[in-house]
């Protein structure tokens, strides 16, 4: 966006009053809410995207957050959340869940991408942010890239893309989730159905009733998902994409593969 073609109300606020670029947020804040009641087309953009979206200040505190990821927090008023979060200062994000070095890395220069990141759900509820639990667990892998304007930070954009989103049930979301982690080995029911502390028979029977699926064909679904992003990867044969994800080519995980996708592997590489 060019600030020089924008009406006064709506250039940017640049008023930095430190090294690092950090400005009062309440003005970015404003600044955001200026382009909502404008229909300004990049604000549409942003906050349309079906993509979780965030933006931070210089100092860390929440100044932003579209659609998608109120949505996905099941936040109805941005008020709660927006200009009274500091990812910089939550001692769970840094502490208890051990990203400190990441999120820092993020407020430097750095892009930073941050793998497998678990969304503390929890603890939104615990401050109020949303009083509704809208997910038993969500494991997203969280992007950021730093805005800097006449080399000061202005703003570190995180965008959100959600790998694995457990909803229903907690048993039955820990047992999709032990699927989702142990993948790539044989699927052993009976350590699944420890894992949640639970009879393999009354697990069964849950995560029948609660998913449509039995654990078992969740697990080959999980696994052949697994084996389409390996065949992707044009560098690597339909053997090595195979083997890469513990199965034979030539083997029994074939026929379901074929079953699954209606497609050989070959066939389906070339629909890439």
């Amino acid at each position: 966006m060019d600030n020089a073609k924008l009406p006064d109300e709506l250039q940017m606020p640049v008023k930095v009053n430190s090294e690092v670029g950090n400005f009062d947020f309440n003005d970015v804040i404003k600044y955001f809410n200026i382009l909502k009641e404008n229909d300004e087309p990049l604000f549409q953009v942003l906050d349309m995207f079906p993509i979780p979206i965030e933006i931070f200040a210089a100092d860390g505190t929440s100044v932003y957050c579209n659609l998608a990821g109120l949505d996905l927090l099941n936040i109805k008023d941005r008020s709660t959340f927006i200009g009274k979060y500091n990812v910089l200062q939550d001692p769970v994000c840094l502490d208890q869940m051990g990203y400190r070095e990441e999120f820092e890395r993020a407020f430097s220069r750095e892009k930073v991408i941050i793998k497998d990141f678990p969304a503390p759900i929890e603890d939104l509820i615990e401050r109020g942010v949303t009083k509704e639990k809208p997910f038993e667990k969500a494991i997203m892998d969280i992007y950021t890239f730093p805005i800097w304007k006449n080399d000061k930070l202005i703003f570190v954009v995180a965008v959100f893309c959600v790998r694995n989103l457990y909803l229903g049930r907690p048993d039955v979301a820990k047992a999709k989730e032990y699927i989702d982690t142990h993948w790539m080995g044989e699927f052993n029911p009976e350590e699944m159905a420890k894992s949640v502390n639970m009879s393999k028979t009354q697990l069964y029977r849950l995560f029948n009733e609660h998913t449509g699926t039995t654990p078992g064909e969740y697990h080959r679904k999980v696994k052949i998902e697994h084996i389409k992003e390996k065949l992707a990867d044009k560098s690597l044969s339909i053997k090595e994409a195979f083997t890469a994800c513990g199965e034979d080519s030539q083997g029994w995980f074939l026929k379901v593969f074929k079953e699954d996708t209606g497609m050989t592997p070959t066939e389906f590489r070339k629909m890439r």
